[in-house]
């Protein structure tokens, strides 16, 4: 294991999270639903806590934390801000749009843990771990509160 490479995977999770984070205030502004606003300022301390938790681990091993949000993350807020602008900011169009961001946060997650735990020691594999099962919870609580709306 190379502390680079672990740098470089600790660092893809702080960009998923802070996209999570810059996506989760948008979806808070875009929403008029209280409690969606409540579940999204939960989602947000979610990813705060990864976030930090990665960080801590990349200082430790002397890298540098990735600060900004993956490219594709900002082209996916301006299209939910564009879609939220059209629909009027229509309670299934936010959990469509939320429910695409946490499948990729998601990916994610799975890409480091299968592909990528080479390049981890055991306890930051740990770490990922319960990540893992703290963003996939969110994600299927935004799955099932979208697939209530489709269903009803």
């Amino acid at each position: 294991m190379k502390k680079n490479k672990s740098i470089d995977v600790l660092n893809s999770l702080i960009e998923i999270n802070n996209d999570r984070i810059q996506g989760y205030e948008t979806a808070k502004d875009e929403t008029k639903d209280q409690d969606l606003m409540t579940m999204f300022g939960d989602f947000i301390q979610t990813s705060q806590k990864c976030k930090q938790e990665l960080v801590s681990e990349v200082n430790k091993l002397g890298g540098e934390a990735e600060e900004g949000t993956r490219v594709d993350g900002k082209i996916y807020r301006m299209w939910m801000d564009f879609k939220a602008a059209i629909t009027g900011k229509d309670r299934k169009s936010i959990l469509n749009s939320c429910e695409y961001g946490e499948d990729v946060a998601v990916n994610t997650y799975e890409n480091v843990l299968e592909d990528k735990s080479s390049d981890l020691t055991p306890d930051q594999i740990t770490m990922v771990s319960k990540q893992y099962a703290m963003i996939k919870a969110n994600h299927d609580k935004v799955r099932a509160l979208r697939d209530a709306l489709v269903d009803a």
